[in-house]
Formats: C-alpha cells, sequence, structure tokens
C-alpha cells in the first residue's frame, strides 16, 4: 500500500510540475508584456497628458495654442471674441497653407476693431465668420481634429498673455469635443461671411 501510494504521489507531481512549470511561464510572459504595455502607456501619458492647464500673464499659453495648431493634422475650427494675436493668427495661416481646413467664428467687434486679426484671415482666404446674432460672441475655443479643445477664458490676444489674468485648458478628449463641435456649427449656421 505504501508503495502504491509513493508510485500515486510521483506520477501527479511528475505530471504537476510540467504544469505548474507551463503556467508559471505564462504568467511570467504576461507580467513582462504588461509592464511593457503599462511603461509604454505611462511614456505617452507622460508625453501627451489628456489636460493641460496655463495661467497668464506669461505662462505660455500662446506658445502652446500654437503647439497644438501646429499639430493638426485635418482641421481646425476657432471661436474667438477678441482675436488680435499675431503668432495665433500665423500658426493659422500655416495650417491652412499645409492643407488644414481652418474656419473661423469671431464677434462682430472684430469686423471694426483695430489690428484684428479678422482682415488678416479674410485676406488669407480662410473662412471667417461673424457671429453677431449675440450681445456679444464671448467664447474662446479652439477644436482640433474633433479631438483636442482649446477654451478658457483666455482672449487670442497678446495682452492675454502678457498682461492680463486668464486661465486656458487644452482638453484631449473626442467625447468632449464633440458637443464643441456641435455648438460651433450651430453659431456658424447664423452667422455671416
Amino acid at each position: 500500500m505504501m508503495f502504491e501510494f509513493r508510485c500515486i504521489r510521483r506520477s501527479v507531481f511528475s505530471r504537476l510540475v510540467p504544469v505548474c512549470a507551463v503556467c508559471a511561464l505564462v504568467l511570467l510572459s504576461v507580467m513582462f508584456f504588461w509592464g511593457q504595455a503599462a511603461r509604454a502607456i505611462e511614456v505617452d501619458i507622460g508625453r501627451v497628458p489628456p489636460v493641460e492647464v496655463y495661467f497668464s500673464p506669461n505662462n505660455g499659453a500662446t506658445e502652446a495654442i500654437v503647439r497644438e495648431i501646429n499639430q493638426a493634422r485635418a482641421e481646425i475650427r476657432v471661436q474667438a471674441y477678441s482675436f488680435t494675436s499675431a503668432p495665433i493668427a500665423e500658426a493659422l495661416l500655416n495650417a491652412h497653407n499645409r492643407g488644414i481646413k481652418v474656419e473661423v467664428i469671431l464677434d462682430k467687434s472684430q469686423k471694426t476693431q483695430k489690428y484684428s486679426s479678422s482682415t488678416f484671415l479674410m485676406n488669407a482666404h480662410i473662412p471667417t465668420y461673424i457671429d453677431a446674432r449675440h450681445a456679444i460672441a464671448h467664447n474662446k475655443i479652439i477644436i482640433i481634429d474633433q479631438s483636442v479643445v482649446i477654451t478658457g477664458s483666455f482672449n487670442f490676444t497678446k495682452a492675454a498673455e502678457d498682461k492680463n489674468a486668464e486661465n486656458l485648458l487644452i482638453i484631449r478628449s473626442k467625447e468632449l469635443a464633440k458637443p464643441y463641435l456641435d455648438n460651433w456649427r450651430r453659431h456658424r449656421d447664423h452667422s455671416a461671411v
């Protein structure tokens, strides 16, 4: 009986060792590849955070906007109350010249304001609309590739960067970009060229 028990124990043990070895290899492989994937995700998130926050004066909001415009691949939609920033206007022109679809909606005050980017954009043949339906079209929004939303109190002006206390958010979210884009389209539909 003792002999039979030892044989059974050896038989079970001899079958269990290879199974455990295979399981251990599979587990180690999964842990290795999961670790690699997690590190890749961390690097990616570290490189491109889902939300960036800027405060002015002099915190780099204009530079961040220009960077995002320069990374656009298909389209840029802008809504602006006050728009006199030469770097942002130039970045939009460069994007337009790269074949990016650029469209801008401005408040009616931009038609008559001295140093407005309205004339610059129109002369560059960038579709520019004037939203005169509201007392003030006070939006400050840029939607890039239907996946990045730039918004906040930050007007697209030199004063907003250099003098004013403003805030700017860059949000990478297709889900959030959708209602902003829908709203942009509603305003474009009642705006004049």
